[in-house]
């Protein structure tokens, strides 16, 4: 099942999409919240009646309404938290590498993670980023998870449960902005905030049962053997694969849960892909070659990122009028 945050004359909804077309799930069981947050709030219970409907719609049961005129957002549009992993060995060694410094000892140790802005989600469509943002504006390909249960001190062999679905996405970074506030040993934060791009849509488990593969060695939790790929205008930038995580989203999850309270509505992405972002590929592209010229976003840029079972996420890069620079402020 793919389910669906939408726009109609400015309320939003929560719909299916089957088949190239968007059904209200709430028009067909009024169970069924008319937006995601409380759906997701739901468990399973309101998982269940959805996935009902939804084959009831494909099997012709219910004469379902089409929506014809929509907008159509980030699958969830409000999370109540957004984290963002760092599951692939092969980014961050080829990432210190091309930094000519050794590969870290603690990543096969522990999963980590950061939070970023929960309120700067964003879906398909325009991103409009200030100035600065595009002082080596970059993208990164990566998986994200929404969770649909509470949990505390959850054990990564039953983490999987926690999960009700799959998405893209584009963790956008300020790189210039980035490294400069790294120095402070403090973590990203202006170079990250501005925008979290998720979507097209959210993809339940058992959409994809046929992809699913075994960990890495050593390793607990589901993943999927899934090609990841970004183009940009067209031109085939980034190619990996969701089997190739080394920490699971179970793992993560189990981190994440230490101590505190994990919650419906909670977003938490893989961390990029290898080769899935211009910093490593410019940083491997000069380290061949010293004449190789770097590459990175730019206004009117189109971004479109496909994973296999997950669609298609496409985003045109836009440049705000105002000419606001923080850059501008230092000291």
């Amino acid at each position: 099942m793919k389910l669906v945050s939408y726009k109609t004359e400015d309320r939003e909804h929560l719909g299916v999409y089957i088949n190239g077309h968007i059904y209200n799930l709430n028009s067909c069981d009024k169970l069924i919240p008319d937006n995601m947050n409380e759906f997701l709030w739901g468990g399973d219970e309101l998982m269940e009646h959805a996935k009902r409907v939804n084959e009831e719609i494909r099997s012709g049961k219910t004469a379902a309404k089409e929506e014809l005129f929509f907008e159509l957002m980030a699958p969830v549009p409000h999370p109540t938290s957004c984290r963002d992993g760092y599951a692939f060995r092969q980014h961050v060694a080829a990432a210190r590498r091309n930094r000519k410094v050794d590969m870290i000892a603690e990543f096969d140790q522990y999963p980590i993670f950061y939070f970023t802005n929960h309120n700067a989600i964003q879906g398909p469509g325009e991103i409009e980023c200030m100035p600065d943002h595009f002082q080596k504006l970059d993208f990164e390909l990566e998986v994200a998870v929404v969770l649909n249960k509470k949990g505390r001190n959850i054990r990564a062999d039953e983490a999987d449960s926690y999960i009700a679905g799959y998405m893209i996405m584009n963790d956008m970074s300020a790189r210039t902005l980035q490294m400069e506030e790294m120095l402070l040993n403090l973590g990203p934060a202006k170079g990250k905030d501005f925008s979290t791009v998720i979507g097209p849509w959210l993809v339940t488990p058992d959409e994809l049962e046929q992809y699913k593969t075994a960990p890495k060695e050593g390793h607990t939790g589901v993943t999927y053997n899934l090609t990841m790929k970004c183009h940009v205008n067209g031109v085939e930038i980034s190619s990996g694969n969701m089997a190739d995580m080394d920490w699971t989203f179970a793992e993560i999850i189990e981190r994440c849960a230490y101590g505190c309270d994990v919650l419906p509505g909670d977003v938490i992405g893989s961390g990029t892909v290898g080769t899935g972002c211009f910093l490593e590929l410019n940083g491997t592209g000069l380290l061949n070659n010293p004449n190789y010229q770097p590459q990175w976003l730019q206004p009117n840029d189109l971004v479109e990122m496909e994973i296999t079972g997950l669609g298609m996420l496409g985003n045109i890069i836009k440049k705000s009028d105002d000419d606001f620079s923080i850059l501008g402020l230092k000291k």
